[in-house]
């Protein structure tokens, strides 16, 4: 089998975080959502994997390279604008044909992996499978709705009604017969190749489509808050490892993950209490890292709080009064107290889109 990875969208419910970053390569636990996926395919036994990237393909192919160091082989396939899941489908038919496929969604994250269901896929036989979750809100998915029998009946693309709970996964195993599909049908409303009418029209011609009920967790990282439950998700299965260098009156408390050689991250009077992760070359000074916290690599923590939150490499924060939360901070930001301003005022510099909370 191979593998296809989409990597192509634009990342906009991300902004302004994806001005300067691909959505698939903000960091979940320190590492960038898109290689849990290439991960869980070379652990499903996949080797060959195409990645669809559109204008962040520079920056998807200086972080993954040729494949090796996950042992397998890539290839990158240009999409030359987001026109849907259908049609990356349709320009990597040349690097698909002939073989059965597993397609994944480059910013999704599944607990348990594909290899169980990659298996299963292989033994049954089917053209299609499809993987369902049942979610709260599935006007935001594509949903399947399901017979007594628990067939696939009807899929639709994000219905402003939906008939079931039942929400496709991004994860989809195809065979030759998809590429009659996308070639069959037509832009949606919204000027894209759906994916959902792809399957749809293999149910209607008569096609074995088989759905499966995702076991575990499944995390679509397209938002903010996607993000900080994915790195709540994936840290609570941290295991403590590593060893900081201790200055002064410093505790750890819980699970906590040091990056790097011993001694790579200094604390200096912090507490530290996980499930928590910080990269290598960081350093902590009279500071509090609370739960579910991932600081990266050359970070500069001094007389901060900070908690539920995700720090990209490089960052200063330092002198902060109020404790951090909740919060998404890019690569290379510097935030900080000012005292010697006159008269005292918030100073803000700050890109398009963002958002900016201030507590009482």
């Amino acid at each position: 089998m191979k593998g296809l990875i989409l990597s192509g969208g634009k990342g906009t419910r991300l902004r302004p975080l994806t001005y300067t970053s691909a959505k698939q390569l903000v960091p979940v636990a320190n590492k960038p959502v898109l290689f849990y996926g290439i991960e869980a395919l070379v652990a499903a036994g996949i080797r060959e994997i195409g990645i669809v990237v559109g204008d962040t393909r520079a920056e998807i192919e200086a972080a993954v390279g040729n494949g090796s160091r996950f042992g397998a082989s890539v290839t990158y396939i240009q999409q030359d604008a987001p026109r849907g899941l259908a049609h990356a489908v349709l320009i990597s038919e040349e690097f698909l044909r002939g073989s059965k496929f597993v397609m994944y969604l480059g910013d999704n994250l599944l607990q348990r992996g594909i290899t169980s269901l990659v298996e299963e896929y292989v033994r049954i036989g089917v053209n299609c499978e499809i993987l369902l979750t049942k979610v709260p809100n599935p006007s935001s998915f594509g949903v399947a709705e399901l017979d007594s029998e628990g067939k696939v009946v009807c899929l639709v693309e994000k219905p402003k009604e939906p008939k079931s709970d039942l929400a496709l996964v991004g994860v989809y195993l195809f065979d030759d017969s998809v590429f009659d599909a996308v070639k069959a049908i037509r832009p949606s409303a919204r000027g894209e190749l759906e994916i959902t009418d792809a399957i749809q029209w293999l149910v209607d011609n008569r096609r074995s489509v088989q759905a499966h009920l995702v076991s575990g967790w499944w995390k679509d990282t397209g938002k903010a808050e996607d993000m900080l439950e994915a790195n709540r998700t994936v840290l609570d299965a941290v295991e403590p490892s590593g060893s900081p260098e201790i200055e002064g009156r410093s505790s750890i408390e819980g699970k906590v993950f040091f990056e790097g050689s011993p001694g790579d991250v200094v604390l200096i009077n912090s507490v530290i209490r996980g499930p928590v992760i910080i990269g290598p070359g960081t350093r902590i000074e009279e500071s509090f890292v609370g739960p579910y916290t991932a600081i990266a690599a050359g970070c500069r923590l001094s007389g901060i709080e900070i908690e539920n939150s995700i720090v990209w490499e490089g960052s200063s924060l330092s002198d902060i009064p109020l404790r951090i939360s909740d919060s998404l901070i890019g690569r290379g930001v510097t935030i900080r107290r000012r005292p010697d301003m006159k008269p005292k005022a918030h100073r803000f510099l700050v890109g398009d889109n963002s958002e900016i909370g201030i507590g009482e």
